[in-house]
This record gives structure tokens, sequence and C-alpha cells, in this order.
């Protein structure tokens, strides 16, 4: 399969690269077992369009830094495309690339009309005042304005952003063409035209997954939550609300653990207030790599991609997994998660419930008209379960993992949009 994606250096296999590397893996697992022809598998490997801006910033000493941004949009042959905007330094290329790859599967899987597209800018939020932070945001957007727009590419936001940098790109937006369009966006601020039930819709994407996976009752469920961010502790917070155990968490700065189980909404308060889990007064603390040794029911990894390895996946004690954050196990994890029994719901399921979302409130911005936080969730929760429910199917139909079934059905949603256009000469 021949992928068009930028070299790489053998030496230094970059986080990015390797995100793009699942990808591929996991395209050619579910292209194979469709029987596409080869022609068609490089049409799917290779983005419709890649773009590589520099985004100047001045620093509120004077100082101009210059930072590297990218948009890529993957696959735009079911609708405009779709995907967010991280700001994060190990940003590159290759994990745009993948994560805009694993969009376009992931509209196709829940079946909404979208096609995958995915932003960032290798930088660091944490580092920059509120003002730099609006200046890079908008500069940014000025560089990759000629590719977005409510029927074309849809940003929303992921990691290091949120509904302010919405908000920014909005406006942004609007004062270039003249007049508001709030369909640019999703994960706006509600006064701006944001969705009820928005701001929490990947992490109760996740919850809805794994109670429909555990297929029993949350009641004494335990659970660790590697992640505890802007997915992982609202996923937390629902899954204690049900009845569920959260055990232990982690964040970048460190990880704690309570037998007896852990007051999320307290330890959310505490992370707030001081930056992160650390020293949390009602928890031990622990290493995060013991956070993927506990033997719990449910594992939720929900922070970076390639947390799950060859290395450690066989020390994984969770009988299910359920993935909240994109591509956080390798190729070779699961290998070996599958030999041990352990069921993982794969991202592009299970993380869903953010697009879903984004794609009811694009809806409502594009009709001028709006549902109740109930009506979202109840739709929501039906595109979720109904997913789910046709992955799970077709698992035990061919006997594939819920991850190969998920991209078999997505891919070849996709491949069948492809073959019903037809190639314009």
């Amino acid at each position: 399969m021949t992928v068009m994606v930028p070299s790489r250096t053998p030496a230094l296999i970059t986080p990015g690269q390797q995100a793009l590397d699942s990808a591929l893996h996991q395209l050619g697992q579910a292209a194979e077992h469709l029987g596409l022809d080869e022609g068609l598998r490089t049409m799917l490997a290779t983005p419709r369009r890649s773009l590589t801006v520099s985004v100047p910033v001045r620093r509120e000493d004077g100082r101009m830094d210059v930072v590297q941004g990218f948009r890529v949009q993957h696959n735009v042959s079911r609708g405009p495309a779709k995907g967010g905007i991280r700001f994060h330094p190990s940003t590159d290329i290759h994990e745009v690339t993948a994560l805009a790859m694993w969009m376009t599967w992931k509209c196709a899987l829940v079946g909404i009309p979208y096609g995958g597209a995915k932003g960032g800018v290798a930088v660091n939020p944490a580092e920059l005042t509120t003002r730099e932070l609006e200046r890079l945001t908008r500069r940014y957007v000025n560089e990759i304005l000629p590719l977005i727009g409510p029927e074309k590419d849809i940003p929303a936001p992921d990691v290091g952003t949120d509904e302010q940098t919405m908000a920014w790109i909005m406006d942004t937006y609007s004062v270039n063409a003249g007049y508001s369009v709030p369909g640019v966006v999703t994960g706006k601020p509600m006064t701006l035209g944001g969705s009820l039930g928005r701001a929490g819709a990947t992490s109760r994407g996740v919850q809805i997954a794994a109670l429909t996976a555990l297929g029993r009752s949350p009641e004494g469920v335990r659970v660790a939550v590697q992640g505890f961010g802007k997915v992982g502790a609202l996923a937390a917070q629902y899954l204690s609300d049900v009845g569920c155990t959260v055990v232990a968490v982690s964040d970048v700065g460190g990880a704690v653990h309570h037998a007896g189980g852990l007051d999320i909404a307290d330890l959310r308060a505490h992370s707030a207030q001081t930056g992160g889990v650390s020293g949390y007064r009602h928890a031990d603390a622990m290493s995060h790599d013991e956070l993927f040794e506990l033997d719990v029911d449910l594992l939720i990894p929900a922070a970076l991609e390639g947390v799950i390895t060859a290395a450690n996946a066989p020390r994984v004690r969770a009988r299910l997994i359920v993935e909240g954050a994109n591509g956080p196990t390798t190729p070779e994890a699961d290998e070996v998660l599958a030999a041990n029994g352990t069921t993982v719901v794969p991202d592009i399921l299970a993380n869903a419930g953010g697009v879903i979302v984004s794609y009811l409130e694009w809806v409502q911005n594009m009709q001028a008209f709006s549902w109740s936080a109930a009506e979202v969730e109840l739709k929501l929760r039906d595109l979720m379960q109904g997913a789910y429910g046709e992955v799970k199917s077709l698992a035990a139909e061919k006997g594939l993992t819920l991850r190969q079934a998920a991209h078999v059905i997505g891919v070849g949603r996709v491949a069948e949009a492809h073959q019903m256009r037809g190639l314009y000469p």
C-alpha cells in the first residue's frame, strides 16, 4: 500500500508516527477483510488535503515566536470534514493525519454524514497567557481559513483547547465572512450557539459504551481511569454517579488510589484548585505504571495515544478496556490483550459521543433550532448503543475483535461511498 505521508527518520520515531502506523495497520486489516483493491486502499490511506502552516505569535514581552500548525482533511466522501483542534507541544503532521483518519471511520461507524479531519498547533498552552493564546488561535485560524467552513470543515475542541478557543475561532471566521457563522465550529459556549450536552458528550459516550459492554449492574464495578482531564474526569464522575467504584485515576503529574473508592467530585475540586490529582489527601500516591496493573473490572485510558503497549499489556488485569482517548492501544498490545481474553471497546466507538453531539450542535446551528438536554442525550444514547450493537454482532459473526469489527464497518461505509460517487476525471 503506497501512502503519501511525510518521510521519517528511522532513528527517531515520534509518538505521532507511532499513531499513524497504528491507524494504517488498522486500515490494512479492515481492507484485507473487505477485499478492497490496491487503488482503493491507497486512496483510503492518503489524506485528501494536508496543510502545514507557520503561526507567529507576539509574546507579552514583545518577542515573536513562530510555531507550526496543521490541518488535515482525511476524507470528505460522506460529507464535510469534521475534527478537533489540539494545542500540544508534541503535535505533528503524523499525529494529526492519524487522528483525522480515525475520525473518518468514527463518523461512518456511528452513522453521521461527516468525513474526518483534525488540526493542531505544536505549542504548550499552559506556557501562554490568555492574550497570547487568543492571538495564536486567531492567527492559526487565518492561516487555515481557506479550508474551514460550515459546509467544508468544522473544527471542535480537543486536547489543550476548549469552548473559549472555539469562540475565538468562530469570531475570527465570522469577521472575515462579514456576518456571524455559528456553524463553523462546534463545542462553542451556549451563548454563541453551543448545544446543551456538548461539554460532557465524549465522557457521556464513554459511560454509555462502558455500561453497555459490561452488560450488568454498575454497582460494585471497580474502575481505573488513566487521564483525569477533560474526558477522563467527567467519565469517572458519570460512572461514579451510577454506582461504579472508581479506585484510581492519574494525570500527567501523578496517580492516586483508594481501594474503597475515590470521591470523584471532591477529587475534581482538588485537581481544579491545585492543578492535578497529586497530593489528594484522601488517597495514596501510586505510579502511572501501577495504575495499568490494578485488579479492576474496567480500565479507561483517556489521555493520549500509545499508552498501552506490548511492554505493559501483559500486566493489564482489567477484563474490559474502554478507550476514552484516541489510539491509546498499539496494535502489538491489541494482540496481547486479545490473547489474554481482555475485551477492548475501541476509540472510534467508545469516544464517539463528542462528534455525535457536535453533529447535533451543527444541525441546530444550520437550522437555527435547538433541542433540550434530554433530547440530545437520548439521541446520543441511541446512536452509541446502535453502533455498539452492530459492532458486537459483526465481531461475533466473523470471529473478530471489537476493534477489527468497528473498522470493518467504518472503512466499509467510506469505501462504499467512494465507489458510489466514482472518480472525477
